[in-house]
């Protein structure tokens, strides 16, 4: 196993390899976006969620973070906008997300999917008005949730400026990561759970500074450990999302050897591959499976490049 690096001890920036990345990632979003519309008559029942619906979010949040760090040419602005504007098309507006709130009255998805469009400048009246309302419930505070997801859900509150009060320090106690545990009994599944507790707490990289300094003194200690044991057996999405771990610090952590490994693994059209296994099947096919690591690889590049350029 390799010697993880140290930012300290990183012979070049990384905002070559990232930008790289992060642009090509995009590009393959939008030009396959249509692979990822709505089948005819859905409702707000929708009986696999996760098939389409929370695809759209993770493309309206890859391009809202383009635009929020304000980094992208006028051309990669066009396309994260033609992304935010074909994802919110496909919600209707917002109104699916409305009836699908209304029905499900503690489902949290709504929430957490409008969220990313209300960075983006997008509002829909109705959904604040009932997610205003339900946030005053008591059940709102008992849905049974694991310990990231209620810091989701309090990140897409803060974001939709809902006024909800949060004890952010319970939250993140609450958590794997909030315990700062024997590093060496991570799994697969924990690591992801590590991954968005500090997604959540930080926003994506906004606030750095939400991060409590125990929690990043650990993650300066290890993140580079478990980069280097998912690196190894080609992990590659999860590689990913530990890469916008390092981003969200408040010393970034970037090792531009692994950030040069993931542009040769990534291909030419922009698709990031899941892993290490050969990525197969027709165009739908390869957007099913691949989907999700390439919408991680537009984030991550664009949140390194992000940091590394105002350093």
């Amino acid at each position: 196993m390799s010697t993880p690096r140290t930012t300290a001890e990183a012979p070049a920036p990384v905002g070559r390899s990232a930008h790289r990345v992060a642009t090509r990632a995009l590009g393959w979003l939008r030009r396959h976006c249509e692979l990822g519309t709505l089948p005819p008559g859905t409702t707000s029942d929708m009986a696999d969620p996760d098939s389409v619906y929370k695809p759209l979010g993770e493309t309206a949040l890859a391009a809202s973070l383009v635009l929020r760090e304000g980094l992208a040419s006028a051309s990669e602005e066009r396309t994260a906008r033609e992304l935010l504007d074909f994802a919110w098309w496909e919600l209707r507006g917002g109104d699916m997300l409305y009836e699908r709130q209304l029905r499900y009255m503690m489902m949290v998805d709504p929430l957490e999917l409008y969220a990313h469009f209300v960075r983006a400048g997008y509002r829909h009246r109705r959904l604040e008005a009932l997610l205003d309302h339900l946030g005053g419930l008591v059940t709102m505070d008992a849905v049974e949730q694991v310990p990231n997801r209620r810091l989701a859900v309090a990140n897409a509150a803060r974001l939709t400026g809902l006024g909800r009060e949060t004890d952010w320090k319970r939250l993140t106690d609450a958590t794997w990561l909030g315990n700062t545990p024997e590093p060496w009994v991570i799994d697969w599944m924990t690591a992801y759970c590590v991954t968005h507790t500090v997604f959540h707490i930080t926003d994506w990289g906004a606030h750095p500074g939400d991060l409590p300094p125990h929690l990043e003194e650990y993650l300066q200690l290890w993140l580079p450990v478990w980069l280097d044991i998912w690196r190894e057996v080609q992990e590659w999405d999860l590689v990913t999302e530990l890469l916008i771990v390092g981003s969200c610090l408040r010393e970034p952590y970037a090792d531009p050897a692994l950030w040069e490994e993931l542009a040769s693994v990534q291909h030419e059209d922009g698709l990031m591959p899941r892993d290490g296994k050969e990525v197969e099947g027709d165009a739908a096919q390869r957007f099913r499976d691949h989907h999700h690591p390439t919408v991680v690889a537009a984030v991550a590049g664009t949140l390194a490049l992000s940091r590394a350029a105002r350093r």
